[in-house]
């Protein structure tokens, strides 16, 4: 057992969040048993772990990325959505091999674990691969289909979610497609039709530009939420990454089936995609997320930055500074986002709950005074604030340091290595 003292606790309270003063959590193998104001696991022979005064908190869950496009990153900036994807990223992509999504996802997996990061909703190729390079690392993921095209593809989402629900607890799939504009409308139908033989949520870009809702319309007459609708993919749930252009009847639809709008503020901001209304989104009630998505658009993979733009980007876009408070923002990435991923066990800190937590180190200049913790975390924090980073109970980051299956060097000089068979 591991007993946790002497620092703060966050706990969260519905969408708020408390802190407990010198606190104990005590983690026993994967999983919570204690959380408490008050000493009670102390001289039982547990691992001791001083909090020394620092925070203890739900970790981060990254709900959209594509981690192994570690391998573009800084690769095609600068450019719109539309010419960075089909003339510079698909090409690149048809390239790709399984050992390149090995190396290049571990190297992804790196940077979420240092930036307190335990799990990822990614969609992406060559998922053995993946799967095998989050399994010897010991990190959490949720895999979303990414298949287009033509219709036939759609078996591969059954084939896929047999094969990987069940594999191991660190691993889910959930059923998804790449987008409206990279499928037909067969394809669609099928989709459609698994999701209701599997009664299973679909998850897929949605309304990420304007350009891609007013072709849509063009196309079909209605936007992709409601394309989406009428085709019954949305009828057991799921939701749409960026959710940039949702129109209140989208909104409505959302609303009515239960499904997760996960933001993504940095890549949107940079791909000059625009700015998602959170705020509407919020007055809507419907259940809201952050991703980063993938490193070749962000191009960093950092919860920090993502709950700052959040709440600044709303406050820039109402130019009202009191829209979108911290609190949204911290929720957002911690319980939101794993909620979104289907981890319910891993949305915060209870007992029966995951041991994917966090250690925030309070004892440096950004992080003092501490008048409010949720506040300093979004607006003061940042990855040098992380301390420690823990996934099923196990230590994979702490003070700079990586504890898994390969020396991090190693991981660095494959991944530079391998760049010369994208030439």
């Amino acid at each position: 057992m591991k007993r946790f003292y002497g620092g703060k606790i966050l706990l969260t309270e519905g969408k708020t969040f408390k802190v407990i003063e010198n606190g104990e959590v005590v983690v026993d193998g994967n999983k919570i048993i204690s959380v408490s104001e008050t000493p009670l696991y102390e001289n039982k022979g547990c691992e001791e772990i001083d909090l020394k005064g620092n925070l203890l908190m739900p970790s981060f869950k990254n709900a959209h990325t594509h981690s192994a496009m570690t391998f573009l990153r800084s690769f095609a900036d600068d450019l719109p959505l539309k010419e960075w994807l089909f003339n510079r990223i698909f090409p690149m992509e048809d390239k790709l091999q399984g050992e390149h999504i090995y190396t290049y996802a571990k190297l992804a997996n790196l940077e979420y674990l240092s930036s307190g990061i335990t799990s990822s909703f990614d969609m992406y190729f060559f998922l053995d691969d993946y799967v095998k390079a989050n399994i010897d690392m010991g990190f959490r993921t949720v895999m979303c289909g990414s298949v287009n095209g033509n219709p036939e593809r759609a078996d591969e989402l059954v084939s896929n979610f047999e094969k990987y629900n069940g594999k191991s607890d660190l691993i889910n799939y959930v059923l998804g497609f790449h987008a409206e504009y990279t499928a037909t409308e067969e394809l669609l139908d099928r989709i459609g039709e698994v999701a209701k033989a599997l009664k299973a949520p679909v998850f897929t870009h949605n309304s990420e530009t304007q350009n891609e809702v007013d072709e849509c319309i063009k196309k079909y007459g209605m936007t992709p939420t409601q394309l989406f609708d009428k085709k019954g993919i949305y009828d057991f749930g799921g939701g749409g990454y960026h959710c940039v252009y949702l129109s209140d009847e989208d909104m409505e639809i959302f609303k009515e089936k239960n499904l997760w709008a996960v933001t993504c503020p940095a890549s949107n901001a940079k791909l000059a995609s625009g700015i998602a209304d959170l705020k509407k989104q919020l007055e809507f009630g419907l259940n809201m997320a952050i991703g980063t998505d993938g490193p070749a658009s962000n191009n960093a993979l950092d919860m920090f930055r993502e709950m700052y733009l959040a709440c600044a980007l709303q406050k820039l876009k109402y130019m009202d500074a009191a829209e979108f408070g911290a609190e949204n923002a911290l929720w957002m990435a911690t319980a939101g986002s794993a909620l979104a991923m289907g981890l319910t066990d891993c949305d915060c800190i209870a007992v029966g709950k995951k041991a994917d937590l966090l250690v925030i180190d309070m004892n440096t200049p950004n992080m003092q005074p501490v008048h409010d913790v949720a506040k300093n975390i979004v607006y003061s924090g940042s990855k040098q604030n992380v301390k420690m980073t823990m996934i099923n109970g196990k230590v994979l980051y702490e003070n700079g340091v990586y504890h898994i299956d390969e020396p991090v060097e190693e991981i660095y000089a494959r991944a530079n290595k391998m760049l010369k068979s994208f030439r």
